[in-house]
């Protein structure tokens, strides 16, 4: 195979299989690059292509829930990745969870065995070279020499080398009659959603942090989390003393509710004024997903939330993400990339998968496969896809590449959820109806919107995108 007139795929876990594959289905030879044996990544434990790390679940299997979209969407678009795990799937309720040694076992000899891929074991040391169209696919456990060079190609700022993210609900599950819109000291909008908390409630809070269970670090991310000191989870803070929290991120200084009256009556702010306030700064631009400021934390995700329903106005908060302590790479995709993938500053090379800031397998999977058809078709000289926003994989896509209202250095990993997605023409108040009418609507606009047009532009010689695992 001549690599000159081949797409480079770097990295083989489910982002770079999924992209290889519908860059070898457009007719376009690929060179899949793992540094598996070789070099050993810290989480993996063979050297298998789309090898599954942390679960077997690619989540809820139903279309009606956001993950089981997700699927949906690749589905009807031929991933590959998906059929695998359809055709390997084990008994787990509601959820696709697959036979993790044969499904990555099929996945790398379908790999292996087609004839425009090049399977090379090999660590991508560089960045490929200006000009050559390219997938980066690495993942967030990047080898040191690319992360380093990603660095240099982005700017430092633009990567992230520890992942400390905070628990993220949606705002319409808060209960406003208990917490209260505000900015500290009145500084600007009242941008923040507050949470009041009396000193009771504040004893109460910590002390079930103090005894709820966490979640276990893998050996190679408990030194760099010991040291890592300046983004400490919510737990430890707490360890630290009493009042450690309300001097930091529950600091109550400067908040004050219009309903406990008038601000300027010094005897009243300090008869009633909070022991302590919880923040939550909004994470879409749409105001319907709500980040708890300072909330990073290692607690396992069912303690998070019945933990964090102990704060007054979350008591029936519902959770699109919940907080992770882990070492992670990923990019500051809102300053980097395009909603095709491609990087502003050097549209042949694209990047898919957890690296650009999504989380979850079937997001991954998404990203590989955007990702892999985008690059096939600049080489067949064929318009980039967009995918529509109304669909899952458009609204994960946009919000990679548009980001969170918080500015530049705030983008933290995403994973798939209806509060990504425009909002319905009408409100559905119940909540499954509504699910189901945003599912209904994306996979009307993805059969026939821009992406089957486009696809159809296609040579016809490919062997298509649909090809059954």
């Amino acid at each position: 195979m001549s690599t000159a007139a081949s797409v480079l795929v770097v990295g083989a876990g489910l982002a770079g299989t999924e992209a290889a594959w519908q860059i070898a289905a457009a007719g376009v030879d690929v060179e899949l690059v793992e540094m598996r044996p070789l070099q050993r990544s810290p989480a993996h434990h063979s050297d298998q292509a789309a090898e599954l790390v942390c679960s077997n679940s690619f989540g809820a299997r139903s279309s009606d829930r956001a993950a089981g979209l997700l699927q949906e969407e690749l589905r009807r678009l031929g991933s590959l990745v998906i059929s695998t795990a359809d055709h390997h799937a084990v008994p787990a309720g509601g959820a696709l969870a697959v036979d993790r040694g044969h499904f990555s076992g099929d996945l790398t000899r379908r790999l292996a065995d087609h004839p425009r891929i090049q399977f090379r074991r090999a660590e991508q040391r560089q960045l490929p070279e200006e000009g050559r169209i390219a997938v980066l696919a690495s993942g967030p456990l990047t080898s040191d020499p690319l992360a380093e060079q990603l660095r240099a190609f982005t700017g430092r700022e633009d990567c992230h080398f520890f992942d400390a993210a905070s628990p993220i609900v949606q705002g319409e599950s808060i209960d406003m009659a208990v917490a209260f819109r505000a900015s500290r000291y009145d500084r600007g909008d009242a941008d923040y959603i507050n949470c009041p908390l009396s000193r009771e409630q504040y004893g109460a809070f910590r002390e079930a942090l103090l005894n709820a269970e966490q979640a276990p670090l893998k050996d190679f991310e408990q030194d760099t989390a010991r040291f890592f000191e300046g983004c400490l989870p919510i737990e430890e803070l707490a360890r630290r003393g009493e009042d450690t929290m309300r001097y930091g991120p529950l600091k109550p200084i400067g908040l004050w509710d219009p309903r406990w009256g008038d601000v300027n009556d010094r005897d009243l702010r300090r008869a009633r004024r909070a022991h302590a306030v919880v923040q939550l700064r909004q994470e879409d631009r749409a105001g319907r997903l709500w980040n708890l400021v300072g909330f990073q934390t290692n607690l396992r995700w069912g303690e998070q939330q019945r933990v964090l329903r102990l704060i007054p106005g979350l008591e029936r908060a519902e959770f699109v993400r919940f907080g992770v302590m882990h070492r992670n790479t990923f990019l500051e995709s809102p300053e980097l990339l395009s909603p095709t993938l491609q990087f502003r500053r050097r549209p042949s090379l694209l990047a898919a998968g957890q690296i650009t800031g999504t989380e979850g397998y079937a997001a991954a999977v998404a990203g590989g496969w955007l990702a892999g058809t985008n690059a096939a078709r600049l080489v067949l000289g064929l318009e980039p896809i967009v995918l529509p926003r109304t669909t899952m994989m458009g609204a994960l896509t946009h919000f990679v590449s548009e980001g969170s209202a918080g500015g530049k250095g705030s983008f933290q990993p995403m994973p798939p959820n209806f509060a990504l997605m425009p909002p319905l023409p009408e409100r559905v108040r119940d909540k499954r109806a509504r699910y189901g009418s945003y599912r209904d609507r994306a996979l009307r606009d993805l059969d026939t919107g821009p992406v089957p047009a486009a696809m159809r532009s296609m040579p016809a010689a490919t062997g298509g995108h649909g090809e059954a695992a």
